[in-house]
């Protein structure tokens, strides 16, 4: 946002004429794309507007200690900048931002990585951004989701089986690991796994080699993995159903990613995107305020994914415009279920022994409001927001008396100024 170079162009800059350099980008204008691309680029971190002294006072600790401690840390190398990122990920909340700066710092190592998080937050689309922003971005990405292929046929498609080793097995296969060599193997829904398959899982990656179903032979493989769950894999090691040996091979680097309902900011912008998709060669679909606003406070138990499932359905039933009534019934049906909530929530409060008339209430904030004032009526009409004379209609409708030490109404209320202060 300088005019001309930008931000980017001055960290390239100084990763090619001063590789050892802490940069720090600080931008009015980020996302979570900008926080990938900055840290994955060599940025130390990526801070956005507004932020304060504290901010600015703990980064800069942490980099004294980081440079006293480390004074002759060695370059990995040159990294590649562009002024337009290749990456499409929708988002600026700050959870979602965290989670890039992750994935940015560790992209470009060798670590294998285990992401976590619901079903439906986006776990695949992260590990194709590690692979996309590691050195084996011209290489394989496989994805492979263990929770969709049947137990004794895991093994085989993971490292290949010989022609004849089991009924079907008409050829040789060399399997999808060893497609993914020198690049990227993503293991979706680890957990699914049995714990035999573990056993040869975990000895695949001590040993950086693969035995094909049937066959006696060695294969050497160099993919890196990247592994996830929706469950809690700690739990599922004490119950042992996943091994523990395994665990701690994957978790290397661990990245949460955060339910849609804890980045409630991006859904607007993920939804105009998933609008876009549908028509991209067509008129710009929009949303109503009355669709938008329900669609930022509903739950979203399927995550990324139902937004995505509910906006291209209703991108394709709306006139141009989407409407509350477009949106799918689960939908509706929530607002609905709000609405009777608050309304018999204001309908049926708690028993009370005695109601207090609206008149009571004013004539006692009133008082409060001159207490505070110490008698300065200009000053309450002021807190008050009413004019000078409107007070003064109401000090004598609810018959509010002064004195020097108290504010008074006749039937006993008493507003001491030392403790209304309080």
């Amino acid at each position: 946002m300088l005019g001309g170079a930008d931000g980017f162009a001055v960290l390239r800059r100084f990763k090619e004429d001063l590789p050892e350099t802490k940069v720090v980008l600080m931008t009015g204008h980020g996302n979570a794309v900008g926080a990938l691309d900055a840290t994955s680029f060599g940025a130390y971190d990526y801070l956005l507007k507004p932020f304060g002294v504290e901010d600015m006072q703990s980064l800069s600790a942490t980099l004294h200690d980081q440079l006293t401690s480390r004074p002759h840390r060695v370059s990995i190398g040159p990294r590649i900048c562009s002024d337009r990122s290749d990456i499409d990920l929708v988002g600026r909340s700050h959870a979602f931002i965290e989670v890039m700066k992750q994935v940015g710092r560790v992209a470009s190592t060798r670590l294998p990585v285990f992401l976590t998080g619901e079903s439906g937050t986006g776990k695949e689309s992260v590990a194709s951004t590690l692979h996309r922003r590691s050195g084996r971005a011209d290489r394989t990405f496989v994805a492979v989701n263990c929770g969709a292929i049947p137990a004794e046929l895991i093994e085989s498609e993971l490292f290949g089986h010989v022609k004849g080793s089991f009924t079907g097995a008409d050829r040789d296969r060399r399997g999808l690991w060893k497609e993914a060599n020198d690049g990227t193997v993503f293991l979706d829904e680890i957990t699914e796994t049995s714990l035999s398959f573990q056993v040869k899982l975990l000895r695949v990656l001590q040993q950086g080699e693969v035995r094909r179903v049937g066959s006696n032979q060695i294969q050497p493989v160099t993919a890196r993995v990247i592994a996830s769950s929706n469950r809690d894999v700690e739990a599922e090691v004490k119950a042992g159903r996943f091994r523990e040996g395994l665990y701690y091979r994957l978790n290397a680097v661990s990245i949460v990613l955060p339910p849609l309902r804890e980045r409630r900011e991006d859904i607007p912008p993920l939804a105009q995107t998933f609008a876009d998709r549908v028509y991209s060669l067509g008129p710009t679909v929009r949303f109503s305020s009355e669709a938008l606003e329900l669609l930022q406070k509903y739950p979203w138990p399927g995550n990324i994914r139902e937004l995505e499932n509910a906006v291209v359905r209703a991108a394709a039933m709306c006139d141009g415009l989407i409407r509350v009534q477009d949106l799918p019934e689960p939908i509706r049906n929530f607002r609905k279920q709000t609405k009777v909530t608050s309304i018999n929530s204001m309908a049926a409060p708690q028993e009370i022994e005695e109601w207090t008339s609206l008149a009571a209430i004013e004539g006692r904030y009133v008082a409060r409001v001159l207490a505070h004032t110490r008698g300065n009526k200009q000053a309450a009409s002021r807190v008050l927001g009413v004019d000078r004379k409107t007070l003064d209609r109401m000090i004598k409708r609810h018959n509010i008396s002064f004195d020097r030490g108290s504010i008074q109404k006749p039937n006993g209320f008493a507003l001491q100024l030392s403790e209304a202060k309080q």
